[in-house]
Order: structure tokens, then sequence, then C-alpha cells
């Protein structure tokens, strides 16, 4: 089981103060021990002194692990302040909704400590008892309240990976706030990375109705539909977005990319002259070259792919294009230099191929002496 409590508390539990050694943390095992022995326990009390003992093992083993890698052997109580402020870092609401297990006390007289062992989605945690904040979810609490803590467990869970744990939480949240754009947007990733496509376009919708005129749902949107294989649905979407943005390139690249796997040559064609003008990329003019050739413009396909090299001379994607592009007519031997380029910076044996029917297109030149 990973270790559940920071350095203070661990110290905490075994009623010891920084700094401390190896030898320091075994005698307060040992005499933690005697106090905490299940065999000791007040009848009907057995099983609350067997988990605090098991959590005071625990809290043990790490302090003597840390002491042992320490310096000198012993930890100081800068280092022991350090840790702590590490871990306040990350509070204890970031963990989420959990269950409590086990409610204990360590300490004696004014003293006395309250602790909860709860049972959260990362794991098992030992926490001081007042940090935790119980709900009653027959009885809903205030919305503000229940967003912010919802959002934070979601968030804690998209940073560990967990989509699927992260868009039930803001389930919790949406239904507190059905209007909160964050919340939408939110769900609308943790669904779509989790990969529930159906989920996320139902998110999706809600934000947008919310933030409608702003690109950014829109564009999550046409994602989402993509991926659902609903090409139609996609380039609607993307129409939207760059309507509400029509100065970003990226967003009539991506119309243009959908237009093309649609077979909407024209369509294709006019996005991604657009997303040129604003803001060209490699892909984006090998799209455009694409889709001048599927128009039976040669010229207008080799213009594109010159203009992709000339924008990153270290594509070998685009001296490849520019190659078969060249190809198609009769500069055969620019085509043999593009072929020679994209080799060098790849090797790939489509363009080797190719490099060799070029070289036996190359008019051969009688040497003068012949010629005389």
């Amino acid at each position: 089981m990973p270790a559940v409590l920071d350095v203070e508390q661990s110290l905490l539990l075994l009623e010891i103060d920084p700094p401390f050694d190896q030898r320091a943390v075994q005698l307060a095992r040992r005499r933690l021990a005697k106090r905490w022995h299940p065999d000791l326990a007040p009848p009907g009390k057995q099983v609350e002194h067997e988990r605090h003992l098991q959590a005071i093992n625990r809290a043990a083993d790490q302090l003597e692990s840390l002491a042992e890698g320490s310096r000198g052997g012993s930890v100081s109580a800068y280092a022991v302040r350090a840790s702590a402020a590490a871990a306040r870092k990350a509070p204890y609401p970031e963990w989420g909704v959990g269950n409590v297990t086990g409610i204990y006390f360590s300490g004696e007289g004014d003293d006395v400590q309250q602790w909860a062992r709860v049972r959260f989605s990362v794991g098992v945690r030992t926490v001081p008892a007042g940090s935790l904040q119980f709900v009653d979810f027959s009885t809903p609490d205030p919305a503000a309240e229940r967003v912010e803590r919802f959002v934070t467990a979601a968030q804690h869970a998209m940073a560990e990976g967990d989509y699927a744990l992260a868009a039930q939480r803001l389930v919790y949240a949406r239904d507190a706030e059905p209007a909160n754009p964050t919340v939408l947007r939110l769900m609308t990733l943790a669904f779509w990375q989790a990969g529930n496509f159906p989920a996320a376009a139902r998110a999706v919708r809600d934000w947008a109705r919310i933030e409608g005129d702003r690109p950014a749902a829109h564009r999550f949107a046409s994602r989402i539909y993509e991926d659902m294989g609903s090409l139609t649905l996609a380039a609607e979407a993307a129409d939207r977005a760059t309507a509400r943005a029509p100065r970003d390139a990226s967003a009539w690249e991506r119309v243009g990319r959908l237009r093309l796997r649609m077979l909407d040559r024209e369509g294709a064609l006019s996005a991604l002259e657009r997303s040129r003008r604003l803001g060209p990329t490699v892909e984006g003019l090998l799209d455009l070259a694409l889709a001048r050739q599927l128009r039976g413009d040669v010229g207008g396909e080799v213009s594109a792919c010159h203009d992709a090299t000339r924008l990153d001379p270290d594509s070998p994607t685009a001296w490849a294009r520019y190659a078969h592009a060249l190809a198609r007519t009769d500069r055969v031997a620019e085509g043999i230099d593009a072929c020679e380029r994209a080799i060098h910076l790849a090797p790939d044996p489509e363009v080797a191929d190719l490099l060799g029917r070029l070289r036996e297109r190359e008019p051969h030149v009688l040497p003068q002496s012949a010629a005389a």
C-alpha cells in the first residue's frame, strides 16, 4: 500500500518532534505499539486499535526510510517544514469525493489529534478529520460550492489521466450549475478524451448554447464529430468556427481538410487558399497541393509544394511531395534534386523508386567529341 501521510502528519502520529533519526522512530513505534496493540484494547475497541496500529507502522516505515536516506542519518526541522509545504500545495479536496472508513485519535489530553481514514479514487488516505467536508448528496448544497469542489476533483483526475472519472465528477458540477461554461468545457474535454463521443457531443452542444458566439465550442464540436465519423456535422461545426474567427488560419485549414475528405474540391480549395493567405503551414500547403491536383491544376500543385519546402526546408514530407509533383511535369532535373533532398532528410523507398524513374527520363547529352 502506498504511503498515506506526509512527513509532518507521520511525526504527529508517532508523537515525535524533529530533528529525528531512525532510533527515535523505532522507540516511538515500540512505545505506541504497547499502547495501541489490539490485544490490549478494551472490549469492542479491537478493530479501532488494529487500524491505528497499522497507520503507526506505515508512518514509522516512511520516517525510517527518510532518515536512512538523509545526510548524517538525521532529518532536520527545516526538511520537515519544506516537505509539509510541498504537500500542502496539493490540498486534500483535490482527492475528490471519498468514503470515510474509520475515525481514530492520536495523542492524549489537550494534544489529542483526530484522524480520518478515507477511501478516494486515488487510494486510501489518512488526513486530519477537520480538513474534510462532509456532504449529504440527498440534500443539494449551494451550487457554487458544489461546482468548485467537483471541478477541483475533476481537474485532479484529468491530471492523472483518468478522464472517465473526471467526467463523472463534472456531471455533479453540471447538475449544480447547468449553464456554467467552464464546467461544460471541461466536461466536453473529459468525455472526449475518455472516448465517450456521444456524451462529448451532448456536452459540447450544451456548451455551444451558452457560448455559441465564441469559436472554441465549435472547434471542439468539429473534432468530436470527426472522431464519431460524421464528416458533415464536423464540417458544419468547422464552418461555424471560421464564421466566429475569420482571421484564424488554422480554422480555415481544418475546413479545407474536412472538405477534402468529403471530396468537395472547390470548398476545400477555397478554404485552404484562405488559410494560406492568413498563415500558411506545411500541412496546409500540402493539403492545398492535393486540392489543386484533384482539380487538375498541376502547376498550382507544384507551386504549393514548393512553398511548403520554402516554409520548412528540413521537412522530408514537403520535399517528397514536391518531387512527386515535379514528376508530373517535364522539370526532370528539379524533380531529381527534390528526390535527393527528401532522401537525404529521411530515407524513403517510394521516393527512391521515383528517383530511379526520373533518372531514366533524364535527357542524355552526347559528349562533344562524340557529337563531332
